[in-house]
């Protein structure tokens, strides 16, 4: 069977298009319907459905995916290893988002450094879809960014970081350490984003009131929020990661909120099919090992 008939499979599927499968590719879309008639003739069934511009899987598709999926991955893995042994580079570019650089960067080039004494680390800090676009360009080579799936990168699990609301010291909740949204609607609340789609369980958590909350400050950084906090303006919903030393040094107080238990930030680190292998092995075994 075909490794580029697979390809081709996964990528239509993934985008839910023979056009721009055929883009991500570099192929033209001709080579891509040849590739796919030619998988179906050694399968002997169809895999997609054609509704004019719209298409589908078939249930024998459905079936054959997981399958194909795994045989690509295995394919891009074997690859890789017998590339593994090139010669190391002289500079990393690594992206990272926000949260990732300001709180996670410094411990982990310190202890890249340390393995890689003779290679310098280049951090690019920006938002998911940039880093998607500059690794996709070869701009960087490996990036932390928000969960992302794209058949284009490898992609593995990093860090899940649990959104919690945060008050400060002396605050009459935080010696409950456990409340309802009914209990902090009239609270001043520092409303703070990242831009997830898992901030919109927070937002869905007041929808229950029959009053809006009482959001005094809205703001699109997690240190001006925090500090906020600090200051005595509000509480704030706020990822774990940026709250850990405030925690430690009891400046913060977590709350657990019933209505938004268990909605927490997950970043992958994702890097090009078969690049890069030996720091992300290192990287994922400074996950394994980090105590967040």
């Amino acid at each position: 069977m075909n490794i580029d008939n697979i390809e081709a499979f996964v990528y239509i599927n993934h985008y839910g298009s023979f056009n721009k499968a055929a883009e991500v590719l570099f192929l033209s879309q001709p080579t891509v319907t040849a590739r796919i008639q030619s998988l179906e003739r050694e399968l002997d069934c169809r895999v997609f459905d054609r509704l004019g511009k719209q298409i589908h899987l078939t249930d024998k598709g459905r079936q054959f995916l997981p399958y194909a999926q795994q045989i690509l991955q295995t394919y891009q893995k074997g690859r890789h290893h017998l590339h593994a042994k090139r010669a190391m580079p002289n500079e990393v570019r690594i992206g990272s988002t926000v949260s990732v650089s300001n709180y996670l960067m410094p411990q982990l080039l310190m202890v890249l450094s340390q393995r890689f004494p003779k290679i310098n680390f280049k951090l690019t800090t920006a938002p998911t879809d940039i880093l998607a676009a500059k690794l996709s360009a070869k701009d960087i080579d490996l990036a932390f960014v928000r969960k992302l799936m794209n058949p284009a990168f490898q992609s593995y699990p990093f860090y899940e970081d649990p959104i919690r609301l945060y008050v400060y010291k002396d605050h009459p909740l935080a010696s409950a350490g456990r409340a309802s949204i009914r209990e902090i609607r009239k609270e001043p609340l520092v409303f703070f984003e990242c831009g997830s789609l898992d901030w919109l369980r927070i937002h869905r958590g007041f929808e229950t009131l029959e009053q809006p909350p009482n959001i005094v400050f809205q703001v699109d950084n997690a240190e001006t929020a925090k500090k906020l906090v600090l200051g005595r303006a509000g509480i704030c919903f706020l990822p774990g990661l940026c709250a850990r030393e405030e925690v430690e040094n009891e400046r913060l107080i977590p709350v657990d909120i019933t209505e938004t238990s268990g909605v927490s930030l997950q970043t992958d680190l994702i890097s090009l099919a078969g690049e890069s292998s030996e720091f992300i092995e290192t990287l994922l075994e400074m996950r394994d090992s980090f105590s967040y």
